[in-house]
């Protein structure tokens, strides 16, 4: 029994994890209630620990929402996506015979901004009665999994990140060229390390991802596209993959720093409601 295994015992928590090295199920905890201070560090280490935690069967507000993301940092509000009413940090992520499921690329949250988030809570609110699960990736497997010779490659290297997909979305709402430019100045490019060393484990993890990176600086476009191509494949190792399947009121934790996530859109034209609220984190090292 490892320590935190009799951290979470102490406290009347069970965990149990879905596969050797990412994801796992926290049992005994009423996410409706403010955590105090031993059940709060006990998570924080399961989430460093396993990437990923999820919670089931958790009837919360909004409001008890953000306060359990709050517990962990400052809270973002998404300037491109669809917010709940009356709530700007909470991001409405809602899918039907109208909307086909988009999030099914490979990606890590927001690396466009300059200091990408920490991680996500993503509430359940209507789930599909079949499909629509979510797969993590476990990015420092990733990173080891890699050759030595990609890792000579890569090592000090930086990469550039942009929300180019949004800014399609943005001109097809209508957008004027002024407006696209106001958000360009406010969101430019960042550069991150294509390796990033995790602020809290002090470990190494694979930090580009198919749906916000561009090209990897100092490299010819062609071998910055091949070996980009090269690095996004690593998410899709099963070996280094947890699948959780959505039931109502289901809660998953995922440390953006140390995972990509995909979401299956298997479902169409099933509905499938979800709400996210990001936890802001620094900038990647």
């Amino acid at each position: 029994m490892n320590q935190l295994t009799r951290q979470l015992n102490v406290l009347g928590l069970e965990l149990a994890p879905l596969t050797p090295t990412i994801g796992a199920e926290v049992h005994g905890v009423d996410l409706a209630r403010p955590l105090d201070a031993q059940t709060q560090a006990a998570l924080r280490q399961a989430l460093l620990d396993w990437k990923v935690i999820f919670f089931r069967d958790q009837d919360i507000t909004t409001e008890q929402h953000l306060a359990f993301a709050r517990a962990f940092g400052e809270l973002e509000a998404h300037p491109f996506a669809p917010h709940k009413p009356g709530y700007p940090e909470v991001l409405a992520i809602t899918h039907d015979d109208k909307s086909r499921g988009r999030e099914n690329t490979w990606h890590s949250d927001v690396t466009w901004r300059l200091e990408p988030s920490l991680g996500s809570v993503l509430r359940a609110v209507e789930v599909p009665p079949v499909g629509g699960d979510t797969l993590f990736a476990d990015m420092y497997a990733a990173y080891e999994g890699l050759s030595d010779e990609i890792k000579a490659e890569i090592d000090g290297r930086t990469a550039v990140h942009d929300f180019t997909h949004f800014r399609r979305g943005l001109r097809k709402k209508g957008a004027s060229e002024a407006e696209i430019e106001a958000f360009d100045k406010a969101y430019p490019r960042p550069e991150h390390p294509v390796v990033r060393t995790h602020p809290e484990t002090g470990r190494k993890a694979l930090y580009v991802n198919a749906a916000f990176t561009l090209s990897i600086v100092g490299l010819d476009q062609d071998r910055s596209d091949e070996l980009l191509r090269h690095l996004y494949a690593q998410a899709a190792i099963p070996e280094y993959q947890c699948r959780f399947r959505w039931e109502p009121n289901s809660i998953a934790f995922w440390d953006n720093r140390a995972s990509q996530h995909y979401a299956a859109s298997d479902y169409f034209p099933a509905v499938r409601r979800m709400e996210r609220v990001t936890i802001v984190g620094d900038r990647p090292v």
